[in-house]
């Protein structure tokens, strides 16, 4: 097991530097490839269907999703237009 903290003197520990992205949270969020919806999910059911992922917004279904906001928020506008 790794250990979170460095031996430097006996009896003296210092904490490893915690490395961290400046988009770290934002990673997390996925999109949608066809609405830019974040209401984005793993399908349910089956085991076979792990690898899927469901929109509940427009319905898609696929292995592809998008971790680019920039990108998502693009298709999200797009998106919204088409639906008026």
């Amino acid at each position: 097991m790794k250990s979170k903290h460095l031996l430097i003197l006996k009896g003296t520990t210092i904490s490893e530097p915690k490395l961290e992205h400046k988009d770290e949270h934002k990673r997390d969020v996925k999109y949608c490839p066809v609405c830019g919806s974040t209401n984005i999910h793993w399908a349910s059911g089956f085991p076979q269907f792990w690898s899927l992922w469901e929109c509940k917004e427009c319905g898609y279904r696929g292995a592809l999703v998008l971790e680019d906001g920039t990108l998502g928020a693009k298709l999200r506008e797009e998106w919204e237009k088409s639906q008026k």
